[in-house]
C-alpha cells in the first residue's frame, strides 16, 4: 500500500474463512492478471485459524504486497507485511476505539509490521452485516454524509494516517459517491472505500468522488471474473 500516492489503488480482500486452498489459488492468480496493487487478509471471526497459512499461500503465488485487515487483536502475524490498524471511529465501543490496541501494542511493537492507523468507519448499507453485529455499533446513516465527513476530520485531526469507508461484507448498497465525496472535501489523507461494490461502474464511480484505495471482496468470492473487468480501470 502506497499512502500518499498519486495513482488509483485497487486491493483485494480475503477472508480466510470464506477461501478454501483451490479457489485461493484462483482468486490469487486472477489478482495477479488484473494487476492489482495489494491484498489485505482478515474477517470478523476466522473459525478456520488458517490467517498464517493464507498470507503464505498468497505470498508464493504473487509478488504484491499483504497487509493484515484485523477483525480481533488475534489476527497478527508477521508473514504479512502491514497492517491496517484499525479504530472504529464511527461507533463508541470504547474496546474498538482503543482497547483492542492496548492488547495489540506489544505484539506489534515486537513485529516488524508496517502499522497503518486507520480511521474505520462504517456506513449503513441497507442491511445488517456481520461487523455492525460483531463489533455492537450503529453505523452511520447513508443519508447523512455531512456526519461521515465530521467523523472522518475528527479521525484525522487525531492523527489517524487513512480513513476507511465500509459499508460491510454482504452489503447491499456501497457507499454512495455523496458520503465519498464530503468525506473527500473534508480531508487531506488518503481515503479507502470498501463493502457492497460489485461492478466496474461501482468501482470507477467510487474512484471519481474521491477514494484513493477501492477495496473488492464478496464479489470476488461470488465471480472470480468480476477481476478481469476491472483489467481496463489499472491500465
Amino acid at each position: 500500500m502506497k499512502l500518499n500516492s498519486d495513482k488509483k489503488q485497487i486491493a483485494v480482500l480475503i477472508d480466510p474463512d470464506k477461501m478454501d486452498d483451490k479457489k485461493l489459488h484462483t482468486v490469487v492468480q486472477a489478482a495477479n492478471k488484473a494487476n492489482i496493487d495489494f491484498f489485505l487478509v482478515g474477517g470478523s471471526l476466522l473459525l478456520k485459524n488458517n490467517l498464517e497459512q493464507t498470507i503464505t499461500t498468497i505470498k508464493s503465488l504473487s509478488k504484491k504486497k499483504v497487509f493484515l485487515f484485523p477483525g480481533n487483536p488475534t489476527q497478527i502475524s508477521n508473514k504479512a507485511d502491514g497492517i491496517l490498524l484499525l479504530s472504529l471511529i464511527s461507533g463508541r465501543n470504547a474496546d474498538l476505539l482503543i482497547g483492542n490496541h492496548v492488547q495489540a501494542a506489544p505484539l506489534l511493537k515486537q513485529s516488524k509490521l508496517q502499522i497503518i492507523s486507520t480511521g474505520y468507519i462504517l456506513i449503513e448499507s441497507g442491511t445488517a452485516t456481520t461487523v455492525s453485529y460483531i463489533s455492537n455499533t450503529t453505523p452511520i446513516p447513508a443519508n447523512k454524509p455531512e456526519i461521515a465527513a465530521c467523523t472522518a476530520l475528527a479521525g484525522e485531526q487525531l492523527g489517524l494516517q487513512c480513513i476507511y469507508l465500509e459499508a460491510g461484507s454482504g452489503a447491499l448498497h456501497a457507499v454512495s459517491k455523496e458520503t465519498i465525496q464530503a468525506v473527500r472535501k473534508m480531508i487531506k489523507g488518503p481515503l479507502i472505500v470498501g463493502g457492497g461494490i460489485r461492478s466496474k461502474t461501482q468501482v470507477e464511480t467510487a474512484f471519481k468522488a474521491g477514494a484513493d484505495i477501492v477495496v473488492i471482496g464478496t464479489a470476488i468470492e461470488n465471480k472470480v471474473d468480476f477481476l478481469n473487468d476491472l483489467k481496463s480501470i489499472k491500465k
